[in-house]
């Protein structure tokens, strides 16, 4: 194994409920529109990837506010709820998961590369990693984020450029995810996934996923270790 790549929402932080679909609720009064997303409807919503899609999406079923420009209204509802959710992890309301810090270190410790993958935003990455403090941070060989690729999960075009930056062959990479599409596109890209299940996923469909756990873990009791990721890695590769 060559690198460790997470995804961010639901991996490293479970930032879904609690965290981006408050940050767009509260967009979406500042602005004055006569839209709320539930808990249920927000799991519906996260099937289409990326937050401005998501925006999109909504209103194209829902029906755009009188005589709104489209794109200059997703734009701007993007970039204000990007600042209100760095505004939610800065401020410590939404904790690193279990066993997050814990691998990152085993991972640096061993030599195996670092990277983040996802269809979230950079800025709010940023303020996710920041709950690893610097020297963690740092560790982290690349971020590709939000509208680096022009196709999202489940396309694997995010991790086939991941494997471009690192110069190495899918199979000696690993994949953390969460999500289906995220698992397809690992698997797209030739990588082995693990998922951690977040609150919206537990239910989806993980076929082809090496391993699925509910948690990684920390000490004393650690659902997934280092180890345990290289030997998925063999066998996959075996």
């Amino acid at each position: 194994m060559k690198a460790l790549i997470f995804d961010c929402d639901g991996v490293l932080v479970d930032t879904e409920r609690d965290g981006h679909r408050v940050a767009f609720n509260r967009t979406f009064s500042e602005f004055g529109l006569d839209a709320f997303w539930d808990v249920e409807l927000y799991g519906e919503l996260l099937k289409i990837a990326g937050g401005k899609e998501r925006i999109r999406g909504y209103f194209e079923s829902a029906g755009w506010p009188e005589d709104a420009n489209k794109d200059v209204l997703v734009a701007d509802l993007h970039k204000r709820k990007t600042a209100i959710f760095m505004e939610i992890i800065s401020s410590g309301q939404l904790p690193l998961r279990s066993g997050i810090v814990r691998l990152v270190d085993e991972a640096a410790a061993a030599g195996v590369r670092l990277g983040v993958c996802t269809t979230s935003n950079a800025l709010s990455v940023n303020g996710v990693l920041d709950l690893m403090g610097p020297e963690r941070k740092q560790k982290f060989e690349f971020v590709l984020a939000g509208d680096v690729v022009s196709r999202k999960k489940p396309d694997p075009e995010i991790y086939n450029l991941a494997k471009a930056r690192l110069g190495v062959p899918g199979a000696s990479c690993m994949v953390i995810e969460d999500s289906r599409n995220g698992l397809l596109s690992a698997l797209g890209a030739g990588m082995t996934c693990l998922i951690t299940t977040s609150t919206y996923t537990v239910d989806e469909d993980f076929d082809g996923a090496a391993k699925v756990v509910p948690e990684l873990g920390d000490a004393p009791n650690p659902v997934v270790t280092l180890s345990d990721l290289e030997a998925l890695v063999a066998q996959r590769a075996a």
